[in-house]
């Protein structure tokens, strides 16, 4: 069964053309999304609030191992693609393979591109591409201590290193 959630690129063009078409909302926040925890959570629950529909960009396998290193991702890319799309706040998650999401941001041109508050404004990768097709730019507080990487470290503390 195909989940209805999850799309690819040229099925994400097309859906948010129509809704931004049906004067919707339509944000855009990206990332690994590895191990998912309560900081993810909470960051995608505010940029959902922040307009009608919420879009995933969801970096591929390939591209964490290329960002993070040859031992991530902990949780394979289907994985991660299904656990995000059964969240309530998120309507739609795509796959894409690039280590940032620009071309993905190019080709949608969400309404607005959300980033977590440790990304400053101006290193917002799609920021340019976002405001000159009118939209803008936000960022949402983190959850102090929650990363995926902080969870690793815990699990290996506890079981490896003890």
């Amino acid at each position: 069964m195909k989940n209805k959630k999850i799309k690819n690129i040229k099925e994400i063009k097309s859906i948010v053309g129509r809704l931004k078409g049906l004067k919707k909302k339509v944000v855009f926040t990206n990332g690994c999304f590895d191990i998912l925890h309560v900081g993810h959570i909470r960051y995608l629950k505010k940029a959902r609030s922040l307009g009608d529909i919420l879009v995933v960009g969801l970096n591929t396998d390939r591209s964490v191992r290329e960002i993070k290193g040859e031992k991530r991702p902990i949780v394979p890319q289907d994985e991660r693609a299904e656990v995000l799309s059964t969240l309530e706040f998120v309507d739609y998650v795509v796959l894409f393979d690039d280590p940032d999401p620009l071309s993905l941001i190019k080709e949608i041109k969400p309404n607005l591109l959300v980033k977590g508050a440790d990304w400053t404004k101006d290193k917002i990768i799609g920021r340019d591409v976002v405001e000159r097709a009118g939209g803008r730019v936000a960022r949402v507080p983190l959850v102090p201590g929650a990363s995926s990487t902080g969870v690793i470290e815990k699990i290996l503390q506890a079981y490896c290193r003890g």
